[in-house]
């Protein structure tokens, strides 16, 4: 029994979607191999069996020769069995390969969205990921699943063109030519087929990464009357991304439809000229009956072989979206020899805005244009390349893994995820239950909890839907407290939540991060004046800092920041 998904999906081939998808096929050699020469097997097998009639037909019944009759008798038995068991063992063969490509896929997709980290959402759509992991795989799968009957068909076309030809040598120079014909005629609907699909992929991809964003923003939408605006978008991209499908099912229904019409003009015609060499006595009745049996059965195979085509086409599509994002590099990269960093909180500073976070204190980070908070916590959070240094050492030169490890940045685009909520707060499990209270009593987030009917083992929806925007930013608040990193920087922790809530989460704050380095990013007085310090920057630099009071009196600027953020 084969395990799937694979421990290690291994390293893909991304020089080009082709590579790729014969580096996916290759990955499940062994069942390809089985599944192709199965295929083969159950092809040929059907394809014997109107030679194996039209002998029965010559030698037992025009022949009159009962063993004869009953040895090809037993022939057909036998091809009907041979052909039963190699079709069912193809089948699960061909089934493995469809799920070992897609998962594996599934799996190397995950992988280069943890490696590429915060570098993801800035480099690719979140429709575009979603579509990679829903509809993309699939068509990566069906590229590989498909091998197996497709080389089983296009040898049982040549089984049947060579016994063609050794029928009738007209019959089977017929079917020589015709075939390439055939696929060249697909191949001409194939290649506006594989230009629109990819279209369509890359629009798709954007409409459902736009939709994502409506949906996790949709109470502020309501709040400042954007709904109807974003909405009368949304429409038209759907109605653009619906005609594009329409353009793509036209060419896939020309494409269906011939594959059943010019098969069967093809076999129409091989019929007509063997009823013409029967009639003038050039083939013997048997050959008629068996040439009658193969323009029924390869219908079977040359459809296959146009769906074979299809479906690597649409394989090719995928396996380039699929291709993009794994050739993506993140934008930090772990140094050529990390450098430790000295035990304990230390000092984080930001030398492009002279901004210093003192260890062990609570410190307030005031920006006229909120945007530029954002820039200098990117820096000390190490988000961005830069000369922030901890402990007096260069973020750059430590190991990324240890950055995160010391340094927490929580912002508001964090999201909640489906499960427990216990699992939720504490995704490490690693704290008792009185952390978690605590956290959840600085956060003022009791009231959620105690609402819930089985507490903190109540279940939680994608995004945590059921709860208001206020309830999210004070859970992801707990969850940022149960945590208790070593260096603390948090981006408008109270934006969403009513004044008197600021004032409690305000006054718990500092005690739940006693001996602990924090840095808040806000304009709200009541986080202010609990703070520790406060630093105020304009233009990307740091222009005052003090104690909240004393920046009041003595800065206009900081005075009429935060007098707009209060009112």
């Amino acid at each position: 029994m084969v395990s799937i998904p694979a421990d290690d999906p291994g390293t893909p081939d991304t020089r080009s979607p082709t590579r790729y998808l014969v580096w996916v096929a290759n990955r499940s050699r062994p069942t390809l191999i089985a599944g192709v020469l199965l295929g083969i097997v159950w092809m040929v097998a059907q394809a014997l069996v109107p030679a194996v009639v039209g002998r029965a037909v010559d030698a037992g019944l025009t022949g009159r020769d009962l063993s004869a009759l009953v040895t090809w008798g037993l022939a057909l038995l036998g091809l009907g069995v041979l052909q039963a068991a190699a079709s069912i063992l193809r089948h699960r063969c061909a089934v493995h390969n469809w799920m070992a490509a897609a998962y594996r896929t599934v799996q190397l997709t995950v992988v280069a969205a943890n490696r590429l980290g915060a570098t993801l959402p800035r480099r690719v759509a979140a429709g575009e990921v979603v579509s990679i992991g829903t509809s993309d795989i699939a068509h990566v799968g069906s590229a590989v699943d498909i091998l197996a009957r497709g080389v089983g068909s296009v040898v049982a076309i040549g089984t049947v063109t060579v016994i063609l030809l050794t029928t009738s040598v007209p019959l089977g120079l017929v079917v020589v030519l015709g075939v390439p014909l055939l696929m060249a005629v697909v191949g001409v609907l194939i290649r506006p087929l594989h230009r629109r699909q990819q279209a369509y992929r890359e629009q798709e991809g954007t409409l459902v990464g736009r939709a994502a964003d409506i949906v996790g923003g949709l109470r502020v939408l309501r709040g400042v009357g954007g709904e109807p605006v974003v909405s009368d978008r949304y429409r038209a991209g759907s109605q653009a991304l619906r005609a594009d499908g329409v353009r793509v099912a036209r060419v896939q229904s020309l494409l269906a439809a011939a594959q059943v019409l010019l098969p069967g003009l093809f076999l129409a015609l091989v019929t007509w000229l063997g009823a013409r060499f029967a009639l003038r006595g050039q083939i013997s009745a048997g050959q008629l009956v068996a040439l009658y049996g193969y323009t029924a059965f390869l219908v079977g195979p040359l459809s296959a072989v146009t769906e074979m085509i299809e479906k690597l086409t649409r394989g090719h599509v995928a396996a380039r979206r699929v291709v993009r994002l794994l050739r993506l590099e993140p934008e930090l990269t772990d140094p050529p020899r990390p450098v430790p960093l000295p035990a304990g909180p230390g000092e984080l500073a930001d030398p492009d805005s002279r901004m210093v976070v003192q260890p062990g204190r609570l410190t307030a980070l005031v920006a006229a244009d909120p945007a530029e908070a954002v820039v200098v916590v990117d820096r000390l959070g190490r988000y961005v390349d830069s000369d922030a240094t901890l402990h007096g050492v260069p973020l750059r030169e430590v190991a990324l893994a240890t950055v995160r490890e010391r340094i927490l940045v929580a912002d508001n685009d964090a999201h909640l995820f489906t499960g427990v909520l216990r699992a939720e707060l504490d995704p490490h499990d690693r704290a008792d239950d009185a952390t978690v209270r605590a956290a959840l009593v600085a956060a003022s987030a009791t009231d959620i909890v105690d609402a819930l009917p089985d507490g903190l083992d109540s279940p939680v929806a994608e995004r945590g839907r059921e709860f208001s925007g206020g309830q999210q930013q004070r859970l992801r608040l707990a969850r940022t407290l149960v945590a208790d990193p070593e260096t603390l920087l948090l981006v408008e922790p109270t934006s969403a939540v009513d004044a008197h809530t600021e004032a409690r989460i305000a006054a718990r704050l500092g005690a739940a991060r006693a001996g602990r380095t924090t840095l808040v990013c806000t304009t709200s007085p009541l986080l202010l004046g609990r703070a520790d310090h406060v630093v105020f920057v304009v233009d990307g630099k740091v222009v005052a800092e003090g104690r909240h009071e004393e920046l009041l009196a003595t800065e206009p600027r900081y005075l009429a920041t935060v007098s707009r953020g209060e009112s």
